[in-house]
């Protein structure tokens, strides 16, 4: 799965490297972000408008669907398999036509070592960040009659690499650039060319570096969660395990 991730990159340097057209009224700049978590709200790109320009916007993690009756789906729906996607009421109408990017510039697994959980922070090599494929929704509240929608998203998974095997056996989609139009394009509707962009990166894409406990707890910030953890000389104790509040 991916519970959690980072946003460190500004909002220029989004904006440039996903050929945003237009951001969110009154978006000016991104907080660095070191732990983000489910409900929280995180940068997408998406087509919107008439002319469907590429828009960055800030959306509430965790998918709620336009049925929903209240707002708790949204804590089981944050990630969205892709071998059952197309066809999972959650999320099937949001696959055929509200199809974003999720940014990030890495993301969080945890490994089991003895009594600890031990996070490992998954980047790109070569530090840039990168699109996960993601989906998102329109709720209007069950009566339909919110005055102001609230719009969510979901973050789709695909089997490990081999970089990520050894911790986890889910992965977040890392989409191809040369994929983006098209996975972003409502008009595009065809399965079989759907599901064929959500694969696995190639595993030389990314690094993994072990990050230890402090990462851990959704209440810690700052550029500690993606210190790299050295392991203690042997017999030595180990920290005890922070808090875990929606581990990955």
């Amino acid at each position: 799965m991916c519970g959690r991730f980072t946003v460190k990159t500004p909002l220029h340097a989004l904006v440039d490297a996903f050929g945003v057209d237009e951001v969110q009224e009154g978006l000016e700049a991104l907080p660095e972000r070191f732990n983000v978590a489910p409900t929280q709200e995180v940068p997408v790109v998406r087509r919107t408008g008439e002319g469907r320009a590429r828009r960055l916007d800030l959306l509430r993690w965790g998918l709620v669907p336009l049925w929903a009756r209240d707002l708790r789906i949204g804590h089981r729906t944050i990630n969205a398999r892709a071998e059952t996607v197309a066809t999972t009421p959650a999320f099937r109408q949001a696959f055929v036509r509200r199809r974003c990017l999720v940014l990030a510039d890495g993301f969080y697994e945890w490994r089991r070592e003895g009594t600890a959980r031990l996070g490992h922070w998954l980047r790109r090599r070569d530090g840039r960040p990168f699109a996960m494929a993601g989906l998102w929704e329109r709720w209007r509240g069950p009566d339909k009659t919110l005055e102001r929608p609230l719009e969510t998203c979901t973050i789709i998974t695909t089997d490990a690499n081999e970089v990520v095997a050894p911790i986890h056996d889910r992965m977040p989609v890392i989409l191809d650039p040369d994929d983006f139009a098209r996975w972003l394009d409502p008009d595009e509707q065809r399965g079989p060319v759907l599901q064929a962009m959500l694969r696995p990166c190639p595993a030389r894409l990314l690094e993994s570096i072990p990050v230890g406990t402090y990462v851990n707890d959704v209440r810690h910030e700052g550029p500690r969660c993606i210190a790299p953890y050295a392991e203690p000389p042997a017999g030595a104790p180990r920290a005890p395990a922070q808090t875990e509040l929606f581990p990955g």
